[in-house]
């Protein structure tokens, strides 16, 4: 189930600039279910990992900015905290079309990384709890693991306080 991604099998966005950097991951595949309400939920479920340890790519829109928070799926985004951790006013959800858009991957499947257009990202300081973590590896049913002060260095990635719940 889990395997070793090579530069050159063919993945996604996300997994070949993870391959390109030479960080290590796992990479974990599981059967998406269109029907499923919470796309996290069910990776954190299929793959039988904590939800603490499963986080979600969201992407907002901080004063005009679009801007990627990085959260456990278990939780919300705070969007004033993740303001306050740009240096922002205000927050708010980006248009799903924008994101998919400047991100070039499709909601549910967004990762963090390998974006079309790199974004200012924010990932949520609880992720440093935890020795690894999973995201998005950029398709519904696809997630990668890896420890997340490499997630933070491949994304030059803020970390803040930024989930509640």
């Amino acid at each position: 189930m889990a395997k070793k991604q090579k530069k050159n099998a063919g993945g996604t966005p996300a997994t070949v600039a993870l391959a390109s950097a030479g960080t290590p991951f796992t990479l974990h595949a599981y059967e998406h279910d269109p029907a499923s309400p919470s796309y996290g939920e069910e990776a954190a479920q299929a793959l039988g990992v904590s939800p603490d340890r499963v986080f979600k790519t969201l992407v907002a829109d901080v004063d005009g900015e679009l801007t990627v928070a990085v959260v456990p799926v278990a939780g919300q985004l705070d969007l004033k905290a993740l303001a306050s951790a740009v240096g922002g006013k205000r927050a708010v959800m980006a248009d799903p079309a924008a994101a998919e858009r400047t991100t070039g991957y499709v909601r549910g499947g967004i990762s963090p990384l390998g974006q079309r257009k790199r974004l200012r990202t924010v990932l949520d300081s609880s992720a440093s709890a935890h020795a690894t973590i999973c995201v998005s590896a950029g398709r519904r049913g696809l997630e990668v693991e890896l420890s997340p002060t490499d997630l933070a260095a491949l994304t030059s990635a803020v970390l803040a306080p930024i989930g509640r719940g």
